[in-house]
């Protein structure tokens, strides 16, 4: 049965890239176009399209306003369209939580090469239209939450780390987790897939919405606890080194396990230098990314945890991880800070 895809942007000739890329595909069928918000909520109600293709930039409502009422009203997989520089970035970030699957840019629809991405991504996103019933995010504090007095007393081990790998969902993921980390969390370093010019903008957001100092990881940076760590975009991979005293690397090299910065990478690394010291979590995410590296941490003795089925928005990474027997335990996103935090603690 094919997915049946609805693509929304005020642009009459990126409409009809849109449809061409899409189409090119047997297992997509575009049903319809909308060049506005009050047209794509009647296209909604008429077609009942399995995924929609977003525009976040249109005349009158624009496409993060209305993504945020389709989600409240009428929760429906979206793959989000935009020109992804680092202008862009901040929409874009809040247009992933505000659940959005995910976000391509635009302006590669004219390289066949990176074109071919897009269908790829409505296929993915349909298959999680059963599952679109989550709650909203709850909206951007004015500046990070004060700290209960659990968080208060909280004191890591000497030594203790965290590695956590996501991709899509991870957005709206890594908020519920890193929020729930006290001011003196462990070191913590990640890799969340995304492109290049987002990871600035997805730190900073962390950063004014965690009790926690959230940072893009530069090369020699201490690991240090109160300190989180995002890789940044690009073309090298996040690890870490050192003995007695850690730190970041950045590492230039090939895709691994198809992604630069790869999970792999960190993960493979950590186990290296820390050993049962770490404690790893694999998040939401498509493909396998992760899990060998995952493997290789729980080898070394870390505690390893992956994010279930019934909480990830695609269950890929973390089921990997679970098939090939990385993980210590699966758990629902809301209990995996708390355990990774009881983990480190001294």
């Amino acid at each position: 049965m094919s997915v049946r895809a609805l693509v929304v942007d005020d642009s009459i000739t990126m409409q009809a890239l849109i449809c061409r890329t899409l189409s090119a595909d047997p297992a997509i069928e575009v049903v319809g176009t909308a060049a506005s918000a009050d047209e794509a909520r009647a296209k909604i109600k008429e077609l009942d399209p399995d995924v929609l293709t977003l525009d976040i930039e249109m005349p009158g409502l624009s496409g993060l306003e209305f993504l945020e009422r389709l989600m409240r009203l009428r929760p429906t997989p979206v793959v989000m369209l935009s020109t992804l520089t680092s202008e862009g970035a901040e929409a874009s970030i809040a247009a992933l939580e505000l659940g959005a699957f995910d976000c391509f840019d635009k302006l590669t629809l004219r390289n066949q090469a990176d074109a071919i991405r897009l269908p790829g991504l409505v296929r993915a996103a349909s298959a999680t239209k059963n599952r679109m019933v989550r709650p909203m995010p709850v909206a951007a504090p004015a500046s990070a939450p004060s700290a209960p007095a659990e968080a208060a007393e909280y004191r890591p081990r000497e030594g203790a780390m965290i590695a956590v790998g996501a991709s899509t969902g991870g957005v709206e993921a890594l908020i519920e987790l890193l929020t729930g980390f006290p001011a003196n969390c462990p070191p913590t370093v990640i890799v969340q897939h995304m492109p290049p010019s987002f990871t600035a903008s997805f730190a900073a957001r962390l950063d004014r919405l965690c009790r926690p100092s959230v940072e893009e990881a530069r090369a020699g940076a201490p690991l240090i606890p109160g300190k989180i760590y995002l890789a940044p975009g690009g073309d090298k991979h996040l690890e870490i080194a050192g003995g007695v005293k850690r730190h970041c690397r950045l590492v230039p090299g090939p895709r691994v396990s198809g992604h630069q910065p790869s999970v792999d990478q960190l993960f493979h690394s950590v186990a290296r230098v820390a050993g049962a010291d770490a404690v790893g979590a694999i998040l939401t995410g498509m493909g396998g990314d992760g899990a060998e590296g995952m493997k290789a941490m729980r080898d070394r003795g870390s505690i390893t945890i992956g994010q279930d089925e019934a909480t990830s928005v695609v269950y890929g990474m973390p089921a990997v991880a679970h098939r090939i027997g990385a993980v210590t335990q699966q758990l629902p996103l809301r209990r995996i800070a708390a355990r990774l935090l009881q983990e480190c603690r001294a």
